[in-house]
């Protein structure tokens, strides 16, 4: 059977690629893909030619094999139905809705454990926010926030939106929101944000933030987060910067604050916390979360897959505009 896939084959270019997609093996099931979402941060980074090719595109996810160099078919977060099963899978797995960890495409094989049901509750399209949510509670499990304490959130892309939105439902002595984008600002401030506010506006706390949360993918905005940070504050590093350095004022303030700098990627878990929590738990929580939140806003652009090479120049030219883009599968 025929699929379409997107493949990045240079910075800056994108195309949809027909692609066999075989019956599926003894063990493996088909899954026919209903709608995927783009990643705006690591995606964006692969289309512009800034992700490292000497690294593995995700070891933990058995679809992104291979490095980051051209060409590659990319993303992570698509939601399907499964249609055929092999010999070894029950026929009443056909017509269940899942999740996957997949490259955007109509059609892929998977077995039955790289899948995640979908809850009968939980619509597609939030659905696919599966890993914004998960990465969002990764965040802020990571920062620890307590009663009480000044919280600043750098960059509201998806998922400094929905890592705000975690925030709001702490007791914090005030919860401020940062980006360049005025309808980003507005959206955080839906969200529960007690303000947002543009880089050069951001007036911090009047001792500094005790949290600090740098989401924004923009190497400069660290050295900001430092600086609105207090003694014996935290900042947590979300953001992936690629190939990009980051340049950083380590010689002033900071040399005497006892500022903690930690990194917080979503495929582990604080080794303090692997004892309760796994990657299951953690799915439960977001699943919740996703059903919970008020995250319609968050969608501003269906875009059908084989117009994929639009979604990507959307966001390089119109990020006043696209927030999250889902790509649909409805001639596949």
């Amino acid at each position: 059977m025929e699929g379409r896939a997107v493949y990045f084959v240079a910075p800056e270019r994108v195309e949809v690629r027909e692609r066999d997609v075989p019956a599926p093996g003894p063990g493996e099931v088909r899954v026919r893909t209903l709608t995927s979402a783009v990643s705006s941060g690591t995606e964006r980074l692969v289309y512009r030619g800034e992700a490292p090719t000497d690294l593995e595109a995700d070891a933990s996810i058995a679809a992104l094999d291979g490095d980051l160099s051209f060409p590659l078919r990319y993303g992570y977060a698509a939601v399907g139905e499964i249609e055929a099963v092999g010999d070894d899978v029950p026929d009443s797995r056909i017509g269940s809705r899942v999740f996957a960890f997949n490259p955007h495409e109509s059609r892929f094989l998977a077995a039955p454990s790289e899948l995640i049901t979908v809850p009968d509750d939980v619509p597609d399209e939030r659905a696919a926010l599966l890993p914004t949510m998960e990465t969002a509670l990764n965040f802020v499990m990571d920062g620890r926030p307590l009663i009480g304490e000044h919280v600043v959130v750098f960059g509201q892309g998806v998922v400094g939106l929905v890592t705000t939105a975690l925030l709001a439902a702490f007791p914090l002595g005030s919860l401020t929101a940062v980006d360049c984008v005025a309808e980003r600002r507005a959206i955080a401030e839906g969200l529960g944000a007690d303000e947002a506010v543009h880089p050069e506006s951001l007036d911090a706390p009047a001792d500094g933030a005790d949290l600090t949360l740098e989401l924004s993918g923009d190497p400069d905005a660290l050295d900001d987060a430092l600086s609105v940070t207090r003694y014996d504050g935290r900042v947590v590093v979300g953001s992936w910067y690629g190939t990009k350095p980051a340049t950083l004022d380590l010689g002033g303030r900071f040399h005497r604050s006892r500022i903690s700098v930690e990194s917080s990627q979503v495929s582990t878990i604080d080794p303090d916390l692997r004892g309760r929590w796994d990657a299951d738990r953690r799915f439960s929580l977001a699943w919740d979360h996703l059903e919970d939140l008020p995250l319609d806003p968050l969608v501003t652009h269906r875009i059908d897959v084989d117009e994929a090479a639009r979604a990507y120049r959307l966001l390089e030219d119109a990020p006043d505009e696209a927030v999250q883009i889902l790509f649909t599968y409805r001639n596949c």
